[in-house]
């Protein structure tokens, strides 16, 4: 398993190994995918190749409000044992945070980082630059793209960032109201879950978090097409979002 080397904090060089293993245990068995958006008329995108750093930089240091995050490994297999073509592999959307930038000004107070290096986080499938430095695939991304930090290995102990809230999905109905059963292809999805964890809210412009107006436990009404799916250990349904994807409270 590859490694990498940080010698100051903030800044990732090819020197000090820092150990994986912990990330391969984290994310071992957890599956996850971002949700299906509408690409509508996009037609003739092209894959690109992450851009190479050249040995002879040593240093690669985030600027502002940017991390540099090594990605999590693309699994090879299926869960059936087959092996997969590079092309059918499932793009990863975690990683591990080796390096960070200062921070930025919001108003006239200076804003840090609030992801530490070596936190294992989950972050948004379209955001970043992909670069390959000391023979490892990174993303430098800005904080705000990093959905949440993965503390252990199920996903209902996700700790949402900023303004994100992580929901708990009802399960879907099985039967139509007139009792015919329904086939999995057939069911409608379902926009309905519990809050089960809420970020610390987004900066206002005095640099000051201000708290989501919404508490744990509360059973909530959700936009289809947003955030990012979670499997549980237990076999549910997660998915992270936006607050303001969030549309009514229900009780």
């Amino acid at each position: 398993m590859a490694s990498v080397q940080l010698s100051a904090p903030g800044t990732l060089t090819s020197s000090t190994l820092v150990s994986t293993n912990r990330r391969a245990s984290i994310f071992g068995g957890m599956q996850f995918r971002l949700e299906k958006r509408c690409l509508k008329g996009l037609t003739g995108l092209t894959a690109k190749a992450a851009t190479v750093v050249t040995p002879k930089y040593t240093t690669v240091r985030p600027l502002g409000d940017r991390v540099l995050v090594e990605i999590k490994t693309s699994e090879e297999k299926t869960s059936g044992g087959i092996f997969l073509p590079s092309t059918a592999q499932t793009k990863p959307q975690s990683g591990e945070v080796v390096a960070i930038g200062e921070g930025r000004t919001v108003g006239d107070k200076k804003v840090e980082i609030s992801v530490p290096t070596g936190a294992e986080v989950v972050y948004s499938k379209y955001s970043g630059t992909e670069i390959e430095f000391n023979g490892v695939k990174h993303l430098i991304l800005h904080e705000d793209d990093i959905v949440g930090i993965i503390e252990t290995e199920d996903v209902k102990d996700l700790k949402p960032l900023s303004d994100r809230v992580l929901i708990k999905v009802a399960q879907a109905e099985d039967k139509t109201a007139g009792g015919l059963l329904l086939t999995e292809a057939s069911k409608e999805k379902p926009s309905i879950g519990t809050i089960i964890a809420v970020g610390p809210g987004l900066l206002d412009n005095d640099g000051n978090r201000k708290a989501l107006d919404i508490t744990p436990g509360s059973t909530v009404l959700y936009s289809k097409y947003a955030g990012s799916e979670f499997k549980g250990d237990d076999g549910s349904d997660y998915i992270a979002l936006r607050f303001s994807d969030v549309m009514a409270i229900l009780s």
